[in-house]
């Protein structure tokens, strides 16, 4: 080939590689008629293929709530949209701001329909959730469904052309950029300057000007940046990713390669290696490495791996309140661990005594102000009324914020002791506040554990099935206090053990919480149950969701890894108002 028609097919590569990286990154890319239908589905504040989820009805589009989703819901709305199938359901994320209606609850699928308005559900509207329960999915993009003969598609094929965009990097032919790689060593050099070792990595301007943040721009041949000295032979595979988006990460260099993304707004790997973290984020007992992973994430604005470390704080909060992290806390992370109902603790009164605890050992540094702020997200309703009676003689702060105590205190007893329409007929009660709704609570009576080598003999397998019963109040309301619920937790490790009782489990072990009692007499009152993993006995590693009975882990969720699976099951029941 001659070095003309060499550059030629350099740059026509290159040309494919810009035009293509515009669209998804699968082989089609759709554009819909724009004009909504009455059922249309769409994802809304995400990428092409995924997103907060939204259906247009009575001219609004409006959103669904996250109770129960698995997989069967999301496989549909993915279908409706003309992927293949759904990757996973995301609980919990933040996809910008949702002000219309929510307009479906308690969605039931059979993951065979073809539109999402065809499963069967209550009523349009119908619903107790709030915005925050607003459901996601992430579509598989592998594939291409070609049955919707209104959609256009545009050809994609930059995927195939990944290691050819790796040789033109590897053979810096007709490069025209030139980065210098700067990092000090440590060392001081005969003069008293700092010693100072570096590499000059070449690329092509074309490729990096889709990233501003390299000044790739007309009349620039070189950019110089400084990295860590451990960073600095991780940069020239960073450069390498950006032609071909490949790269292989271990934990050694993950970090360098998330610091470098952040940087130069390489936003898929940011996210990709920040999600990575969660590998190391179990192993620091300590919880200064979660600490400050959040604080590199609140820095580099990672809000992926920022949310991550939040999860595993939240859900090993007893851990970390008796960490030599606890007082390292920055009022922003408190406060958001306060806020989330995922928040895995023996009690509520367990979560006062550990934010009195912290703003007393915060002393001065700690405005009045914000020490209120922290207490008013304590949800005192659900602290036990004996507990509530006790809090002025036993809380530290009382005396200094009495107030607000008192305030809180008198609507937790107004809470505890009146029926539910006296509440609803008050209008200062908002059953959408979350001081109405409980956390993940593991004392008892809502919770009970089995540990995942307890058996109990079965006919057919004599290690196959395990079992307890959960006794618990239908509600922490005391106008329920003559009231109990049995629930029977089973997890069955075979499939005989499924059919045992009449059911076909997917994989194991299969997990199932049974109320033994007839909800329907208690119809203002949903269950919110939970399935915690606990590694070890150490930390909790995965929070589950029940539908229909039955634990789900349809969620985007990370699970934690948990060596030679040795885990607890503990189920907790959370009963509340709707």
């Amino acid at each position: 080939m001659s070095a003309h028609r060499f550059s030629v097919t350099v740059w026509l590569l290159l040309l494919l590689h810009v035009s293509g990286s515009a669209t998804r990154r699968n082989l089609f890319s759709r554009q819909r008629n724009p004009v909504p239908q009455d059922g249309d589905a769409r994802l809304f504040g995400g990428g092409a293929a995924d997103g907060r989820v939204e259906i247009y009805h009575d001219r609004t589009w409006g959103t669904v709530c996250d109770d129960g989703w698995d997989l069967a819901e999301a496989h549909v709305v993915c279908r409706q949209l003309g992927f293949a199938r759904a990757e996973s359901v995301v609980i919990g994320k933040d996809y910008g701001k949702a002000s219309g209606p929510i307009w479906l609850d308690d969605l039931k699928c059979e993951g065979t329909e073809m539109y999402l308005s065809t499963c069967a559900f209550i009523n349009w509207g119908a619903t107790d959730c709030s915005h925050k329960e607003d459901v996601g999915v992430i579509c598989e993009t592998s594939r291409a469904n070609l049955a919707n003969d209104d959609t256009l598609y545009s050809l994609d094929h930059s995927i195939s052309l990944s290691d050819e965009r790796g040789q033109i990097f590897d053979s810096a032919s007709g490069a025209n950029f030139f980065i210098s790689v700067r990092s000090m060593t440590g060392n001081t050099q005969e003069d008293g300057t700092p010693e100072v070792v570096g590499v000059t990595v070449w690329a092509h301007k074309l490729i990096l000007s889709q990233f501003p943040l390299f000044n790739a721009s007309e009349g620039v041949s070189n950019i110089t940046v400084d990295v860590g000295l451990f960073c600095q032979p991780h940069f020239s595979s960073f450069i390498r990713y950006i032609y071909t988006r490949k790269v292989d990460v271990n934990l050694s260099s993950v970090q360098c390669l998330h610091w470098m993304a952040s940087t130069f707004g390489v936003k898929q790997l940011m996210e990709d290696t920040g999600r990575l973290f969660s590998k190391i984020l179990p192993e620091d007992a300590s919880f200064q490495t979660q600490v400050s992973l959040y604080e590199y994430a609140a820095e580099t604005q990672d809000w992926v791996l920022q949310e991550n470390c939040i999860q595993y704080m939240a859900w090993n909060y007893p851990n970390l309140t008796s960490s030599p992290a606890w007082t390292r806390l920055s009022v922003e992370l408190l406060r958001s661990l306060l806020l989330r109902s995922d928040l895995v603790v023996p009690d509520e009164h367990f979560v006062l005594q550990t934010v009195e605890s912290w703003i007393t050992e915060k002393g001065n540094s700690t405005s009045l102000e914000t020490q209120v702020e922290l207490l008013s997200l304590i949800r005192f309703p659900m602290i036990p009324a004996k507990v509530l009676y006790e809090l002025e003689s036993n809380s530290s702060l009382y005396s200094t914020h009495m107030s607000l105590y008192r305030e809180n205190i008198l609507n937790a007893f107004q809470f505890i002791v009146l029926v539910f329409s006296n509440l609803i007929s008050n209008p200062k009660f908002n059953r959408e506040d979350d001081d109405y709704r409980p956390r993940i609570y593991t004392a008892e009576p809502w919770s009970a554990a089995l540990p995942l080598q307890q058996n109990v003999y079965s006919r057919h397998n004599q290690y196959d099935t395990m079992a307890t019963v959960v006794n618990t109040p239908v509600h922490n309301s005391l106008i329920f206090k003559g009231n109990t619920i049995s629930w029977e937790a089973n997890v069955f490790k075979s499939q005989q053990a499924c059919a045992n009782r009449g059911l076909r489990c997917e994989s194991f072990p299969t997990v199932r919480l049974m109320p033994q009692n007839h909800l329907s007499q208690w119809s203002n009152i949903h269950f919110r149950n939970r399935l915690l993993l606990i590694c070890q006995n150490k930390y909790v590693f995965q929070v589950q969701d029940f539908k229909n009975n039955m634990a789900v882990n349809g969620t985007q969720v990370l699970a934690y890894p948990c060596p030679d699976n040795q885990y607890t099951f503990r189920f907790v029941v959370r009963p509340e108002y709707v």
